[in-house]
């Protein structure tokens, strides 16, 4: 019989990995203005909004739009925060996996993904409907600015060629 230890003995490691790439700009140095507004609107689009679910409308977002230095982030800081490997790892395929998530949950990754692709030129108003069902307006327009919030800051680290794995969460 095989164990687990015979199996990883034979899995060779991998030689050497891939070369890190460099940021392409330092935002932040360059424009400083911009970037203390964009963490006030961080600030603000995080007010009275439950974190759980703010980590994971930023994962999702961040995932759709392949910015690997925010889904570094925002995995670690959702993680510190006490959310669940088995959560997070299922999110990229959340349709599927629908019995990890709570229905407010599912609203806002259905809006999440709806905001940040906008394939059609619009929220479908199937989209929009689940949501405005699972929040009050106010709570409905917290998630809207933070998916609107979590999209800018992508689209910053991906144009910006922002290196991930190098982030420690705050709370670790």
């Amino acid at each position: 019989m095989t164990t687990h230890t015979d199996l990883t003995a034979t899995v060779a490691a991998p030689a050497e990995y891939a070369h890190e790439h460099a940021p392409r700009l330092p935002l932040a140095e360059r424009v400083p203005e911009f970037y203390r507004a964009m963490l006030h609107l961080e600030k603000a689009a995080a007010k009275d909004i439950d974190p759980t679910l703010y980590h994971l409308i930023k994962i999702r977002a961040s995932q759709i739009n392949r910015c690997a230095f925010c889904i570094d982030m925002h995995t670690k800081d959702a993680l510190a925060d006490g959310e669940t490997v088995e959560r997070i790892v299922q999110l990229n395929a959340w349709e599927e996996s629908r019995h990890f998530y709570t229905e407010r949950e599912l609203a806002a990754l259905a809006l999440t993904e709806s905001v940040t692709v906008l394939t059609d030129g619009s929220v479908p108003d199937g989209v929009y409907a689940v949501a405005a069902a699972q929040f009050d307006e106010t709570e409905l327009a917290r998630v809207i600015g933070a998916i609107v919030v979590i999209n800018a800051w992508n689209r910053i680290a991906v144009t910006t060629r922002m290196t991930p794995g190098h982030y420690t969460p705050r709370s670790a």
